[in-house]
């Protein structure tokens, strides 16, 4: 075959390789949709399979695991990161590229320890963050859990991923140690110095900490620009086609629904839905869901 890809755990992907290595081709290309690299470059190398191994990274799918969750579509333009060996030919990488971007997704290209140290600050610090969250209300909740109660809104939003697999999320820690212990170094040392903020009650200081992260976090793509506001979106599963985002416009147009923002979401790792449908307050987001749900739309609320 002219492909092979590596879908399992990283553990177990890492077992297949010796046998691979006595049954596939000279041509074929190789590849993995793990969430790190690493290991299996290091792997690959020592197994003398450079030459066929390009690393591959969807940014696809959510926090649900299992068949029941996919789609047809689950990659149409999100970014599908390539981390080709060293010794993999142009030829080879022009061809995964092609095979990337006929299937609709947006091909970058990284080394394989550029790649596991963005995915460690931007995927696996996240994930950490988002179950030591839900961690410590858990263990500071009252007997009535009144915590576990009132949760909702922002909580819910920034802790969701922590619903993620756990047997993955494990070996994704292990595989990836060096990159995700010099991020959380970081992240403490942000965390310490929020509490020294808090403590010494340092009004300025705490205000330049949130006007930072509000001002770069409203500077990513899909975000809002101005001043923090409730935002009021959904997200739209979509076949990637011509006329499909017009389709819904018109939809939400002929019931009076204004629309703030609307777009592709590039970067849907854990993100239900390719389409992200901003509304500019709750009754148009509302009514915009329950028009697109009668039409049989899938839809995502947030």
């Amino acid at each position: 075959c002219d492909y092979i890809f590596l879908c399992a755990t990283v553990d177990y992907n890492l077992e297949c390789l010796p046998w691979l290595k006595e049954t596939m081709r000279s041509s074929c290309i190789l590849t993995d949709v793990g969430s790190v690299k690493g290991e299996i470059h290091r792997r690959i190398t020592a197994l003398g399979m450079a030459s066929n191994f390009i690393g591959g990274h969807p940014m696809a799918g959510s926090e649900k695991t299992g068949y029941e969750y996919s789609t047809d579509h689950l990659i149409e333009n999100a970014y599908y990161i390539l981390t080709p060996s060293e010794e993999a030919g142009l030829d080879k990488i022009g061809a995964y590229t092609e095979l990337v971007s006929s299937i609709g997704a947006l091909p970058m290209i990284l080394s394989w320890d550029e790649h596991d140290f963005i995915t460690a600050s931007v995927s696996h610090l996240p994930h950490i963050v988002a179950s030591s969250l839900v961690n410590v209300v858990k263990k500071l909740d009252s007997p009535q859990e009144h915590m576990k109660t009132i949760a909702a809104g922002g909580f819910k939003d920034i802790t969701r991923i922590a619903s993620s697999s756990p047997h993955m999320w494990e070996q994704i820690c292990l595989e990836n140690p060096e990159y995700i212990s010099k991020v959380l170094d970081e992240y403490i040392r942000q965390i310490v110095q929020a509490k020294y903020l808090v403590d010494q009650k340092d009004g300025e200081g705490l205000y330049e900490m949130f006007a930072q992260s509000r001002d770069y976090r409203n500077s990513f793509s899909d975000a809002p620009s101005g001043p923090l506001k409730k935002a009021f979106t959904l997200y739209c599963d979509v076949v990637d086609e011509t006329g499909a985002i017009a389709t819904i416009a018109t939809i939400l147009s002929m019931n009076n629904i204004s629309i703030k923002n609307i777009g592709i979401v590039h970067n849907r790792e854990f993100e239900d839905g390719v389409l992200r449908i901003e509304f500019y307050d709750e009754e148009a987001q509302k009514l915009a869901a329950e028009q697109l749900k009668k039409r049989n739309y899938i839809i995502y609320e947030r």
